[in-house]
């Protein structure tokens, strides 16, 4: 009778092999370095009271008249502005518009000064005219020169001229919103205010608010 031979059990190979995911994780990398947009400081610019020691500390934060709007921010989404220096006693100097662009900004675009100048209307299309040339194709102009010419802009200083400004003087009553807040804020970057206040209401704004029935 023929010996039955002894069956073999064939081994496998336990081992993994990691080359490929390896592979995979250094082509994940490439792509995420190429692909991602470091993130960049984003601040408020602030300005500042003059530090003259020559200049009184009630002629610190003074503006020119014809250079200046007021605005209250109410309640209800209520916007009201002054433009010019308010009239305490005079409650029509207090005029209502809207939040957005058919209102406050509307406001803004078409303030001028006593020398017939639209300030805000000239920055802004300065500013147009400085991101065209940014994002032209070809433009070799860098992120540094980009927010210093920004910065003269807003500061009034177009092609080499100087331009009036306007400062904008923002009041918060209490009964306003945190959105009221921050779309009076998104126009001042909208329409490139250089210059603008948060500033608390004063026993003046409350007499005039309360002749004119505002809450």
């Amino acid at each position: 009778m023929a010996k039955k031979k002894a069956s073999k059990q064939k081994k496998m190979d336990t081992r993994v092999n990691f080359t490929p995911m390896v592979d995979m994780m250094m082509l994940l990398i490439t792509f995420f370095m190429l692909c991602t947009t470091l993130s960049k400081p984003q601040a408020m610019q602030l300005t500042m009271p003059s530090n003259d020691e020559n200049v009184q500390d009630q002629d610190k934060s003074v503006t020119k008249a014809d250079q200046t709007i007021t605005v209250y921010l109410a309640a209800d989404n209520k916007l009201y502005y002054i433009e010019g220096l308010p009239k305490y006693d005079d409650p029509t100097c207090l005029k209502e518009t809207t939040y957005g662009r058919d209102g406050f900004r509307n406001v803004l675009i078409h303030h001028t000064t006593g020398a017939g100048i639209a300030p805000v209307a000239r920055v802004m299309k300065a500013k147009q005219a400085l991101d065209e040339k940014k994002t032209a194709y070809g433009s070799t102009m860098t992120e540094e020169e980009y927010q210093k010419q920004l910065s003269e802009i807003r500061n009034g200083v177009i092609n080499g001229e100087k331009i009036p400004t306007v400062t904008v003087i923002i009041k918060p009553l209490d009964t306003a919103t945190y959105d009221n807040m921050v779309g009076a804020l998104d126009e001042m970057q909208i329409c490139t205010i250089g210059k603008y206040v948060i500033d608390k209401i004063s026993p003046d704004d409350e007499k005039l608010l309360a002749l004119k029935g505002v809450k």
